[in-house]
């Protein structure tokens, strides 16, 4: 472990104390926080001065339904966020996990880092991850009428409705998923001079 990494961790250790867990891995630093403590440590970790992790770099949600082949026996939805201290060029990831696997619902993070605005969207929107007190909380990649929230494990692989233009209503139209299964098999060849010039 290099001394950089080493009094990040100490310091972390310092502020944080026992509301977070911490694991050290390549090089890097992950904290784990309970959902009830989530916002507070985010605070901390903007605002302690021998921190200063003044920017946010990520947020993203993650659904762990199959993770580990489904061996996972914990909660389903997290939200990872990516901090950066520009002050003491160190970096650090946090992550938390959603108490309700129903309805995962975090408190947002935008009264910190205004920049995560889009990100908690777009956790919503694929993920269906709700953010508290977000003032814009809507979709950002799918359409307005779109059901379901696609990067969830259980979200069927080609989808509940597909769009088409037709012609005949000049406009676009949803209707139901008409995929045709077929076989994928590769036609193989054979030659005996193959590749050989």
């Amino acid at each position: 472990m290099t001394t950089k990494l080493e009094q990040l961790q100490t310091a972390l250790g310092t502020a944080l104390g026992e509301r977070v867990s911490t694991v050290v891995a390549l090089g890097e630093i992950t904290l784990t926080v309970k959902q009830a403590d989530y916002y507070a440590v985010m605070q901390t970790l903007r605002d302690d001065a021998t921190l200063g992790f003044e920017q946010a770099i990520d947020l993203c949600g993650v659904d762990y339904l199959t993770y580990g082949e489904g061996a996972w026996d914990g909660q389903r939805f997290a939200v990872v966020i990516h901090l950066l201290s520009l002050k003491y060029n160190w970096r650090v990831r946090v992550r938390c996990f959603a108490s309700d696997d129903e309805m995962p619902v975090f408190p947002s993070l935008t009264p910190l880092w205004r920049c995560l605005n889009w990100f908690e969207r777009e956790a919503f929107d694929m993920f269906g991850i709700l953010f508290e007190n977000h003032n814009d909380l809507r979709r950002i990649l799918t359409d307005y009428g779109f059901i379901g929230h696609p990067f969830r494990k259980d979200f069927p692989v080609s989808g509940y409705v597909e769009m088409r233009y037709d012609p005949e209503q000049k406009r676009v139209i949803y209707q139901p998923v008409t995929i045709e299964p077929r076989e994928n098999v590769p036609r193989v060849i054979r030659e005996e001079n193959y590749g050989i010039k």
